[in-house]
């Protein structure tokens, strides 16, 4: 399948600044993306609110909007330019938020914009606490025990189900805001309350803890016929209970057994596939019984690139968010040159014969 020729124009969306030391990494895919978007002659829009990256320098795309991250500016922006589609997936939680927010209002659909890149239902599966927990068991995926909650009274009765030690996990929400571990009761009323305020839609998962498992990611592509590859796999040196983010990272998995690998590997292109048809990346991670390598629990899925891509780039020499902005205007990956070989097609899973470990970086603590 050729490139979609009817895209002229595309507005990115970068993930603005949250706090510091973290999302330099969309920073970089958002620059990938455009950069990989302008080789094929289309006109690249770019709106971020955040002056201290590398998105927002004046070589990276045709025209910058140093903006807020609002439905408000995103309507000034399709005022100025005819945009034929908007990429939200290079800019973290923030940018699908504000396209979910922009489709709920009838924006795109007004100045015939599309979205490309995901699909609108894959965000609400992958973000909404409940669709994500009843469409993984629909596929067969196990997830840990535990229900959706929208009020205080409703987290209590929960947690009385299920028994400490708890997860408090808030639906649409960034880098793990408002989420965390508790053991006891007083613990848990206060992380109950703070995880329903942090929600933009009032909702939180309350589950059961599964403190000290093994915790590994995989990142995805996939293209407009369904073809996907794996790029990377990468395990967390910390157990369950730190935030990726923070924890020391491993490129490729070091303690999984062939086995294990190959059934997390099907496991993953089952629930991507699951979740909805789009072209582009995806963040899967999950958890492993240390005494029971079987037991394999799917944590969260990202449906977009994530944080974890960019050290997946890195690792692998494999260019994610360039690749996956090709995918998004129709190539599909057996037609794309491996961007490090240049003599094999990108739809070759890369292999390497070293080690990449990311270590957190605490400037200030």
């Amino acid at each position: 399948m050729p490139r979609d020729h009817s895209i002229k124009s595309v507005l990115i969306i970068g993930s603005g600044p949250i706090i510091i030391g973290q999302a330099c990494e969309f920073d970089y895919a958002g620059s990938q993306a455009s950069r990989s978007l302008k080789e094929e002659g289309i006109e690249v829009i770019l709106i971020n609110s955040n002056p201290a990256t590398i998105m927002t320098d004046n070589v990276t795309a045709d025209h910058i909007y140093l903006k807020p991250l609002t439905k408000k500016s995103i309507i000034e922006i399709l005022e100025k330019h005819q945009i034929d589609a908007v990429l939200p997936t290079m800019g973290g939680q923030t940018a699908l938020n504000l396209c979910i927010d922009c489709q709920k209002a009838g924006i795109w659909d007004k100045y015939n914009t599309k979205i490309i890149g995901v699909d609108i239902d894959a965000i609400k599966t992958t973000e909404d606490r409940e669709k994500f927990r009843l469409c993984m068991l629909a596929l067969g995926a196990n997830v840990c025990k535990g229900r959706t909650a929208t009020s205080y009274l409703e987290g209590k009765e929960i947690a009385q189900e299920i028994g400490f030690p708890l997860v408090i996990r808030p639906s649409f929400t960034l880098g793990g805001t408002g989420g965390g571990f508790v053991f006891n009761k007083e613990a848990f009323d206060e992380a109950l309350n703070s995880g329903l305020h942090a929600s933009p839609i009032h909702e939180v998962l309350v589950e059961q803890s599964i403190l000290g498992w093994k915790e590994y990611e995989l990142e995805l592509l996939r293209d407009n016929v369904g073809n996907v590859i794996i790029i990377c796999s990468i395990e967390n040196f910390d157990p369950m209970g730190i935030h990726t983010g923070d924890s020391i990272t491993v490129a490729p998995a070091m303690t999984l057994s062939d086995r294990c690998y190959q059934n997390m590997r099907d496991l993953a292109i089952k629930c991507m596939n699951g979740i909805g048809q789009f072209a582009g990346g995806c963040n899967i991670q999950f958890s492993v019984n240390p005494n029971d390598e079987n037991e394999i629990i799917v944590i969260e899925i990202n449906a977009r690139v994530s944080r974890s891509s960019a050290l997946a780039s890195k690792a692998t020499g494999y260019p994610i968010a360039k690749i996956a902005a090709k995918l998004a205007i129709g190539y599909n990956l057996d037609e794309l040159q491996n961007q490090i070989t240049k003599s094999t097609s990108a739809f070759f899973e890369p292999t390497i014969d070293y080690v990449i470990v990311k270590s957190s970086k605490m400037e200030f603590r």
